[in-house]
């Protein structure tokens, strides 16, 4: 595609190239040449540089600058560029490392891969198997591609390329972190928003003699570390069950029954399994953590998570009184004494008792509605196939 076209692109879709720079003056200055040849609408954010950078752009009058005193982390420089690029009306931003690995002569296939999907985060994908890729960077790419796959159920090839394209309307408005694992933190949460996140192929250049890489082994991979174990336990416990009560707040009942249930590509067998599941933890006193076990066991089990979150919210207020009523007197029953309650004497032994009770009449009584309910599902399921 001639440059004159991008360029004529560029403008219309309203995009911008962000340069976060730290102290790489041996090769800014041709990434900054090869994408002026696309747009004159750049951004460079000089991260604190102690070396020869503000000299080299001085001589940029046609671009902006904006200038960190002091050195504050990569993360910290694309969050100053982003609120930069929103006040200037550019709607998408185009990121690019300033250390001569990425070759502007990409920017085109972003542009072209944008006109057909406007909502979508894209991720330049460097082929971490080609020759002169250091082991530790394609070890390091395999482990954030898998955490990045577990927090959003999304399969990318690489996660950690410095070459993308973001949608500024549509980034969290708020971030928690400055460094290395914000390029981490941005792509999570705006695939959480419901953003495409895609993958699109691109040259990349390993030039030990030029290329100079501020990351910190130790440091930036306990950051890493931490991030994504946050990342997971907001996933387990709010993603994943906001996700699926969205879901269902789509589909009346008749529809879910229809699609969820008689439609499911699943067995009876496994269907009626997670029926099972869904009673069993709707009825145990589990209170808090129904969804998040409906989610996590049918997971661990291959079960179907939709089918048993579905069921296991049988305790809607019209059923609670009987759920509890019936797992005091299955308790009663199990410990062999009579269930009495005087509510004008109201003592800690009465109170102990009745917990007691409840509690092991509540997983008996769920138990046994689990294997009901299981046994009958799987019959009408296979009369109706």
């Amino acid at each position: 595609m001639e440059p004159s076209i991008v360029r004529n692109k560029i403008d219309k879709l309203k995009i911008c190239v962000l340069i976060p720079t730290y102290n790489n003056h041996k090769t800014l200055e041709r990434v900054i040449d090869g994408v002026l040849l696309y747009t004159d609408n750049v951004i460079v954010i000089n991260d604190g540089s102690t070396d020869t950078t503000a000299t080299i752009l001085e001589k940029y009058t046609s671009i902006s600058v904006l200038t960190i005193e002091k050195n504050k982390g990569k993360g910290n420089a694309l969050q100053i560029g982003f609120r930069d690029a929103i006040s200037k009306g550019y709607e998408y931003a185009i990121t690019i490392d300033s250390d001569g690995q990425h070759f502007p002569h990409d920017i085109p296939d972003f542009v072209t891969k944008l006109e057909e999907n406007q909502l979508v985060l894209l991720i330049g994908s460097r082929q971490m198997e080609q020759d002169g890729i250091p082991k530790k960077s394609s070890f390091g790419n395999k482990f954030s591609n898998f955490w990045f796959w577990f927090e959003t159920g999304i399969k990318l090839e690489d996660t950690q390329s410095g070459f993308r394209l973001y949608p500024l309307n549509y980034l969290p408005k708020k971030f928690w972190t400055n460094k290395f694992e914000f390029e981490i933190e941005i792509i999570v949460r705006t695939a959480w928003k419901g953003i495409d996140v895609i993958n699109i192929q691109i040259d990349i250049l390993y030039d030990p003699n030029e290329r100079v890489s501020h990351f910190r082994p130790f440091k930036d991979f306990t950051r890493i570390s931490i991030l994504n174990t946050f990342l997971v336990f907001v996933t387990i416990f709010y993603i994943k069950p906001r996700n699926f009560l969205f879901s269902f707040k789509k589909k009346n009942i008749k529809t879910f029954f229809k699609e969820d249930i008689l439609g499911s590509n699943d067995t009876n067998k496994v269907k009626a399994l997670s029926i099972a599941l869904g009673v069993f933890l709707g009825i145990a006193p589990l209170w808090g953590f129904q969804t998040f076990l409906a989610i996590f066991l049918a997971s661990m089990f291959r079960l179907n998570k939709v089918i048993s979150f579905f069921f296991s919210n049988v305790s809607i207020p019209p059923m609670i009184p009987i759920i509890i009523y019936l797992s005091l007197l299955t308790g009663s029953l199990i410990l062999q004494d009579k269930m009495e309650f005087d509510f004008e004497v109201i003592s800690f032994e009465i109170i102990k008792k009745n917990l007691l009770r409840y509690v092991i009449g509540s997983f008996a009584f769920a138990t046994f509605c689990s294997i009901l309910s299981g046994i009958v599902s799987y019959f009408i399921l296979s009369f109706f196939k």
